[in-house]
């Protein structure tokens, strides 16, 4: 395994920098790493080695004549395959948009792009990020590299994968329920869904547009950090993006290194979070996460939000009947798959074999589901009253935030669980998102990072950050001193534990 694959994004960036090492040295060597590993993995949908390697030497070049660069300038980035991006395809995780090639280039991928990141793939997803597993990808599940034969997490999967993997030091995803900082915990990464708006969804492909939230993922919170800075900000073609000036995600990171900042921070502590069905080793670690925290001189505070036990049936009506609209776009007609009845056909015959052909088993449940509840009759009653809820625990979070400056939770109730072990029944995948969805339904910032492993398995466990909308510096501020406080109890960084792709398939063989 090459050294270069190891180092952290920020690592990377300062002997890049030094011109100790080239960007097209460090991209060779993570496509080396995706063409070593991904068999196994499945972490990647498309790669395109030679459009990155020339991506890589033009940066090279530009440096080598002494042109002022972005900090990440020359460090690989892996793409989630809800991004659109014109050097490779876009599926979304769809057979209905296989081979689709996009004109243009989504706002997020061209900023990274601009701060001259080398773009090295596009990652594997659940289709139209409906899942929580990663196992709804059209083009096979992708793999936990902690246990190959466990779920790495989604619908980010593939991003969160590759990150932990050491194929990618950086991967953008998508969040509309989790689907950033759920994968992050599973795979022992750390994950960041933005406020709302903050960075652009142009160019995303759309799940629930009330919802989906792009954002960073990276080994260390201070990566994370500096892939948001890149990406967030204003843009004139998302009409829900904020003019807001941010403030430096980055510097807010480095500001909290130091676990001293922790001293004073008041920490809200959701009962309604703390699931009955939350595993004994996830619990474990989150109790000694706070009482480190309370050691640092943060104080714990109890908070009551009585309406957050329905945010996940709240979800599942608003989530599906905003799914329903954005899918009715694949119709066959304009681009994308089509599927031409024998013998020939109506327009209405083609869209509907094309749909049927091209949809898998969840995309097709929630498109059901969502044209039900905003059907004739039953709006009011279903989508309506779901945005009644959803209201609600945006008070409940403003109540919160009166009384403490995070709050904090398990990201997920449990670590990653074996393949095919929800199969049968998709209110297990739907219920393993009942920590992460009321940010969304709030539209507030979240952060997931990494607190230690389960006792009981030795899988990561990741603890998640809320705050108020726009203070996402604060969490970053905070992860940046918790993560100190893990690497000082365990002697290294979380992300220096992670086992190598080699020695999860030796443990496997081995049991």
């Amino acid at each position: 395994m090459s050294e270069l694959i190891t180092l952290t994004a920020a690592e990377l960036a300062v002997k890049l920098a030094a011109r100790e090492v080239s960007s097209e040295e460090a991209t060779r060597a993570h496509l080396e790493q995706i063409a070593a590993v991904d068999g196994t993995l499945n972490a990647f949908l498309a790669t395109n080695e030679e459009a990155s390697i020339a991506a890589a030497r033009a940066i090279d070049a530009r440096r080598a004549a002494g042109e002022t660069l972005g900090e990440l300038a020359g460090v690989p980035l892996a793409v989630k395959d809800v991004l659109v991006t014109t050097d490779m395809p876009s599926t979304s995780g769809s057979k209905i948009l296989e081979g689709y090639r996009s004109p243009f280039d989504a706002t997020a991928v061209a900023k990274a792009r601009a701060a001259g990141l080398v773009s090295i793939g596009k990652t594997n997803m659940d289709e139209f990020a409906m899942g929580s597993a990663t196992e709804n990808s059209a083009y096979g599940p992708t793999r936990n590299p902690w246990d190959t034969d466990r779920v790495p997490g989604g619908s980010g999967g593939g991003s969160a994968a590759a990150v932990a993997a050491f194929q990618s030091p950086l991967a953008l995803g998508s969040d509309t329920g989790g689907s950033i900082r759920q994968p992050a915990a599973l795979t022992g990464t750390v994950g960041a869904k933005p406020t709302y708006g903050g960075v652009s969804r142009y160019g995303a492909i759309a799940l629930a547009s009330s919802l989906d939230q792009i954002g960073p993922c990276a080994r260390t919170v201070l990566d994370t950090a500096l892939l948001h800075d890149v990406i967030a900000g204003h843009d004139h073609h998302d009409s829900t993006s904020l003019d807001f000036a941010w403030p430096s995600m980055a510097a807010a990171a480095r500001g909290g290194a130091d676990p001293a900042s922790l001293k004073g921070l008041r920490v809200g502590v959701v009962k309604q979070l703390m699931l009955e069905g939350v595993q004994p080793g996830v619990k474990a670690r989150f109790e000694e996460t706070l009482a480190e925290l309370t050691a640092a001189g943060a104080e714990i505070v109890e908070i009551d939000a009585p309406h957050f036990e329905y945010a996940v049936a709240a979800y599942y009506l608003i989530l599906p009947a905003e799914a329903s609209s954005n899918l009715a776009k694949y119709d066959s007609v304009r681009f994308g798959m089509r599927v031409n009845p024998a013998g020939g056909g109506t327009v209405e015959n083609v869209m509907s074999e094309t749909r049927a052909a091209g949809f898998g088993p969840e995309v097709k449940r929630r498109i059901i589901l969502g044209t039900y509840a905003l059907s004739a009759g039953y709006y009011d009653a279903y989508y309506g009253s779901a945005q009644k809820v959803r209201t609600l625990i945006q008070r409940d979070f403003a109540a919160a935030f009166e009384q403490v400056d995070v709050i904090a939770s398990p990201t997920a109730p449990t670590t990653a669980w074996k393949l095919g072990t929800h199969g049968g029944d998709p209110m297990q995948d739907y219920l393993n998102d009942a920590t992460t969805i009321p940010a969304n339904l709030a539209g507030l910032p979240g952060l997931s990072l990494p607190i230690g492993t389960a006792a009981e398995d030795g899988l990561p466990v990741g603890l998640q950050l809320m705050a108020p909308a726009y203070e996402d510096a604060r969490l970053y501020r905070a992860g940046a001193a918790i993560e100190q406080l893990v690497a000082n109890r365990d002697g290294s960084p979380f992300w220096a534990q992670a086992p190598s792709l080699a020695g999860s398939l030796a443990r496997k063989a081995a049991n």
